[in-house]
């Protein structure tokens, strides 16, 4: 066979393999928005992309030498993910929190700063959900994906609009949100022993929202 002709049918094959490879690691990665990736996910696809551009141009090395690396970063990727379901310090750790950029209709700029976060960047973001002006914004969010939800101002009703705050994940309680809905810990455990929920660690999520509490049970094991 024709060196050169041997040389595309290489990179072709490679490239429908490497295709076909990429596109199984993905789908066990989860199905998740590419505007909404967290730091790991964005560090495990960049490594796998380079990976496969490294490996179709240097078609003499053996594509096993590639699809190896692939599959550990695929592994590295599952695990974090299994870790982090049970472990709510180390998801935080992973992906951060949310930050609260406007709170009542008032810019924080102590959480612009550590977010490292400017007024050109929320004005941006609040154009682009075609809001113009800033008095309009009741709760801006920057999520840890980077986008900015909004919650804007009901006017109309002149009620002040909320949003959920989780005050549990997992059996963890967040002292960050209990201060953001200034309540304590002592006042969350009374309210939920008034309830019936002695055992927190039951308790995969709860939220305090509009003088309401939502609570929902771990899954039972079968």
């Amino acid at each position: 066979m024709d060196m050169d002709l041997y040389h595309y049918f290489t990179i072709g094959w490679k490239t429908v393999v490497l295709y076909l490879v990429i596109l199984v690691i993905f789908r066990f990665m989860g199905k998740r928005e590419i505007g909404k990736l967290s730091v790991l996910d964005l560090v495990i696809f960049i490594m796998i992309g380079e990976l496969a551009a490294v490996a179709i141009e240097n078609h003499k090395e053996p594509i096993a030498h590639t699809i190896e690396p692939m599959v550990i970063l695929l592994g590295i990727q599952v695990g974090f993910a299994l870790i982090s379901l049970k472990v709510p310090k180390f998801r935080q750790l992973i992906d951060g929190t949310p930050s609260i950029i406007i709170r009542k209709g008032k810019i924080d700029e102590k959480a612009m700063k550590k977010q490292r976060y400017n007024f050109d960047d929320l004005l941006m973001q609040l154009r682009q959900k075609d809001i113009n002006n800033i008095a309009d914004v009741e709760y801006a969010i920057l999520e840890t994906s980077g986008e900015l939800s909004v919650i804007k101002k009901d006017n109309k009703k002149k009620q002040k609009k909320t949003f959920t705050l989780p005050l549990i994940i997992d059996g963890e309680i967040s002292q960050e949100n209990l201060a953001n809905q200034n309540v304590s810990e002592i006042w969350l455990r009374r309210e939920l022993r008034k309830r019936g929920y002695k055992d927190l660690q039951q308790i995969s999520f709860c939220s305090f929202q509009d003088g309401e509490f939502f609570i929902d049970l771990k899954d039972e094991k079968e």
